[in-house]
């Protein structure tokens, strides 16, 4: 991969500042860049500040404590200097100066511990300690403001306490202690500048301000999202993870050991830190890693305790004898023992790898599949690939980048050569212009949100466009939503206007693209005039967003499954290819294009290969030259065709084609389209194989069930959706007699004939790098040492590239294809029968199938209960009222649910997340396959909704 400007000039894009080696030249460039900087005195020593710098960071930098309590350190918080807990002394002024807001000046003199500053500092501390409850009876009494009192010595006040708020406890995830509260505004900075949810306020004045939820509601009924990251940045105690203090508000535990980790949750890639107290987590807090600068959301910080939950699975499982399977079967995960009973290790191993091995060598090699999961490491999904094209025979694996991503996967890799995203979400920093489009990342990527928010409060111009309306919209310049389904026609109404307009970069297009004279000719039908009514938005809007687009600096397109969960999902994805490829828009710093990848390791399990048609590294599998080479770093023949997708599998198996499956961390019972054709498939197999942490609804099916570890209980590597390989370490025992996973393939596979003999998943990734250009320079070592590296990287001491394909593509040519896209509409379309639209997605709450987040206490007491989100006007139209219960139908069946009002919501549709057993959205959902992706169109069906009662169980 290469990079540069775009216009033959080389430029090679800054690592951002903290990752990657300093390439300045060492301490001797550091000591010349300070004496080049503005020259003060500091505690008697010259000293040289840099640009911007502060006297309180100039001390910090040169080892120099100073107190401070309403000021942070961490990316993304501005001082403010109202506690005056940091007061240092200025040389011939009057008055002490707070430094962290105070900014030298040449020839300046401060004395940060002389008398003054130091008398000041314990009157602010004794000021403060007289309105703190009693330390032994604080919420928190190890914070930074009782550590601080410590070293400053001071435990008593002679003032009088004001009245303070009583607790809050509304929350399931935070405590509010406001008679701890010290009224720093750090939360408000936390919640207003760095994560851009405006909830926490201030109110009143003089000794009757405080920190308010809105319009000072309780917290648990506020629009708060519970982030956390008012927890964290709070220095007293007055807010905590509610999992810290008892019934009285009090402290009950403290770590005894803290572990370095990432999030396994979402595509994002935020890094964390466990902190754990005899073998048990405790809690979790955001670390500034590349991908989150120390932010979370509310899945990454109080999602854990699943780990622990009842129904974990804790030894392996066989079915009884006798018990047959049933496609509407349902077994309680907490009383197994009807349909399962305990087996050793050896007996479940011998039987899962019997069963396989006697379907492949009674039926071919064909006869079996495999579907590993985008929730385990990088490692894990080389070895289940890896095993299934060596020890099955064929390359029938897939995992659930063909439910999210898969078209986009097929659009990027026809035009410009590579599935990766061409520059990280940190680049909206650079951006003048972002498009989003088809994503709702305030719910699915809440991280990456909050940097497309910090985008638009610095000016950039945010355009989204979505069917849905979305906590985005309010941060918006346009907001683009279009009939669902129709997409194509909108984005080719805008490329339209920059064909026509001559809006497009003419020296790139003719330096680095392919295609474009028959791109133009295909573009000319749809003017913005004939596409309008198709996707309802207006023709001088399409214009507008299209001149914005093509002369911005700098833009980047972000999107997600609304963009390629459709019949029409590669095409959708062409379209924004070619509207960065035709203006310019890649390859230079805030610009690109960048897919949001859902799971946390999707974009990790589909480099390794965990994908049918591509060996790791997207290299074909019916290419004979690079089929040969893995072919000799395997030891044996490989099957030359390409092999069957996630909905062409469980088609197969209705066909009595393949037999038996290895399901490793999918649950195809709840996130396949059709459920019921899905679950037919399932009961249908002869023999299958399920390794998970929970009996899930795929696991009902079983013949053996193999009980795995979960995230913080193991080593190993996952890439997110910037292209960052981070670290995982483990923190936590195994439950039990469950495994690590990559251990239980290895088993399988021994039984299966394979001659494996990996010890460590070092091992594992060593053998994988070597097969994977990608990872070039990127060794296990230097991700443990380093948490995340980038990749491509030039070199092993070089931080990788942000930002690539500035020069060539990786494609035949080095050019990117520009590839026309013609109006498909989507497969099922409303009808008097079904005259509405089914959507379904994600919450904010739960994660995909909820087999983690609804077994996770606080997640599930935010969301207990399926819903259905409709319009005030469908409700009104209904005749019912939020709360009341519906039954939604569409062509393959019926589900019963609670409607909740969202005003997001266009007439017309009706939304469903997709987490809920109970009211499983995918029964509905229609398995109609974009024909490059193999994507089922998930966001699209004809729907009827009907009210069957008006029970107010659901939240309004």
């Amino acid at each position: 991969m290469s990079q540069g400007n775009g216009s033959g000039e080389k430029k090679r894009p800054q690592a951002p500042l903290g990752y990657g080696r300093d390439q300045s030249g060492g301490k001797g460039r550091l000591e010349e860049r300070e004496s080049a900087g503005i020259g003060f005195t500091l505690d008697g020593q010259e000293v040289a500040a840099r640009d911007g710098e502060t006297i309180w960071q100039v001390a910090q930098r040169r080892g120099i404590d100073i107190p401070h309590l309403c000021y942070s350190p961490e990316p993304g918080y501005r001082p403010d200097g109202n506690c005056r807990a940091c007061m240092v002394e200025v040389e011939g002024e009057r008055v002490l100066a707070a430094s962290c807001i105070r900014k030298p000046t040449a020839g300046m003199k401060v004395r940060t511990a002389s008398e003054r500053a130091k008398t000041s500092r314990k009157l602010v501390f004794e000021l403060l300690i007289a309105d703190q409850p009693e330390r032994e009876h604080s919420p928190d009494p190890i914070s930074k403001f009782w550590s601080w009192a410590d070293r400053i010595e001071i435990d008593a006040s002679r003032f009088p306490a004001r009245e303070t708020p009583a607790a809050d406890r509304s929350h399931p995830a935070m405590a509010v202690n406001l008679d701890a509260c010290i009224a720093c505004n750090l939360c408000v900075r936390a919640c207003r500048e760095v994560q851009v949810n405006d909830v926490i306020g201030m109110a009143g004045r003089g000794f009757s301000e405080k920190i308010v939820f809105d319009f000072d509601d309780p917290m648990g009924r506020s629009t708060c999202v519970a982030c956390g990251e008012c927890v964290q940045a709070c220095p007293t105690g007055a807010l905590m993870p509610a999992t810290l203090v008892d019934e009285r508000n009090m402290r009950v535990g403290v770590a005894d050991r803290t572990v370095e980790s990432v999030c396994p949750y979402c595509g994002v890639g935020c890094q964390l830190t466990y902190h754990v107290r005899n073998d048990k987590l405790l809690y979790v807090s955001g670390r500034n890693g590349p991908a989150n600068e120390n932010r979370l959301c509310v899945k990454g910080r109080f999602g854990f305790d699943y780990i622990d939950h009842p129904h974990r699975l804790k030894v392996p499982l066989t079915r009884k004898e006798g018990v047959q399977k049933r496609a509407d079967d349902s077994v309680d995960p907490a009383n197994p023992w009807t349909h399962f009973r305990e087996a050793t290790w050896e007996e479940a191993l011998d039987r899962a790898a019997a069963g396989l091995k006697q379907i492949r060598d009674r039926d071919g090699h064909r006869a079996l599949a495999g579907f590993g999961s985008a929730k385990g490491s990088n490692e894990e999904a080389y070895l289940f690939q890896k095993l299934v094209r060596t020890g099955f025979g064929n390359n029938n694996v897939d995992h659930c980048t063909r439910l999210c991503h898969a078209s986009s996967v097929a659009a990027l890799m026809e035009t410009i050569g590579s599935a990766a995203v061409t520059a990280t979400f940190a680049q909206c920093a650079n951006a003048d212009v972002i498009v989003v489009i088809g994503a709702n990342p305030t719910e699915n990527h809440p991280v990456a949100a909050t940097y497309f928010k910090n985008a638009a409060k610095r000016g950039a111009i945010l355009i989204v466009m979505d069917p849905r309306g979305q906590a985005l919209k309010r941060h918006a310049t346009h907001m683009l939503q279009a009939k669902p389904g129709t997409d194509v026609a909108m984005l080719n109404g805008i490329l339209n206007v920059i064909v026509a307009e001559g809006l497009y970069d003419k020296q790139y297009v003719q330096a680095h693209t392919d295609g474009f004279a028959a791109f133009a000719e295909h573009i000319s039908d749809f003017t913005p005039e004939e596409m309008a009514p198709i996707c309802g938005i207006p023709a001088e809007v399409l214009r507008n967003v299209a001149r914005t687009y093509a002369r911005a600096k700098s833009a980047i397109i972000f999107w997600g499954m609304g963009v390629s969960q459709h019949v029409h999902g590669t095409d959708n994805a062409r379209c924004l290819i070619a509207l960065a490829l035709m203006c310019g828009q890649i390859g230079r710093p805030g610009t690109g294009l960048h897919p949001l990848r859902g799971q946390n390791n999707v974009q990790g399990a589909s480099d390794a290969g965990l994908i049918p048609m591509f060996f790791p590294d997207y290299k074909a599998v019916d290419d004979a030259a690079i089929r040969e080479k893995f072919e000799n770093a395997w030891g044996q023949k490989l099957d030359p065709q390409r092999g069957l997708t996630v909905v062409e599998i469980m088609n197969a198996v209705h066909a009595d084609e393949i037999k038996g499956m290895y399901i490793l961390g999918e649950n195809p019972a709840m996130s396949d389209p059709d459920l019921n054709h899905a679950r037919e498939a399932l009961a249908h197999l002869e023999h299958l194989v399920v390794q998970d942490l929970f009996l899930t609804e795929t696991a009902f099916h079983a013949d053996v069930v193999l009980p795995a570890s979960a995230w913080p209980e193991k080593d190993g590597t996952v890439t997110n959706t910037n292209r960052q390989v981070q670290m995982g370490r483990r923190a936590l025992p195994l439950p039990g007699e469950a495994k690590v996973d990559w251990w239980i393939t290895q088993e399988i596979a021994r039984r299966m004939g394979l001659k494996w003999n990996y010890s460590h998943p070092s091992e594992i990734y060593t053998e994988m790098a070597a097969l994977m250009p990608s990872l070039a320079n990127i060794s296990w070592d230097r991700i443990f040492r380093e948490s995340a590296v980038i990749y491509p990287s030039d070199a092993p001491d070089r931080p990788g590239h942000d930002i690539v394909f500035g020069d060539r593509f990786p494609t035949q040519d080095g050019r990117g294809k520009l590839v026309p896209a013609h109006i498909t509409p989507p497969d099922e379309l409303p009808d008097p029968q079904y005259p509405m639209v089914l959507s379904t997605g994600r919450q904010l709450e739960h994660w995909h199938t909820g087999a983690m987040t609804r077994r996770a206490s606080t997640l599930d007491a935010l969301e207990p209960g399926p819903v259905a989100n409709l319009s005030r006007g469908e409700i009104a139209k209904l005749g019912i009222s939020p709360g009341d219960r519906i039954r939604v139908s569409t062509r393959r069946g019926s589900i019963e649910l609670y409607a909740r009002q969202d005003d997001a919501i266009p007439d017309g549709v009706v939304f469903i997340p997709f987490a809920y057993v109970e009211a499983a959205a995918n029964l509905l959902t229609n398995p109609a396959l974009d024909p490059f992706g193999k994507i089922p169109e998930f966001k699209f069906c004809a729907a009827r909704v009907e009210r069957i009662g008006a029970v107010r169980e659901a939240a309004e």
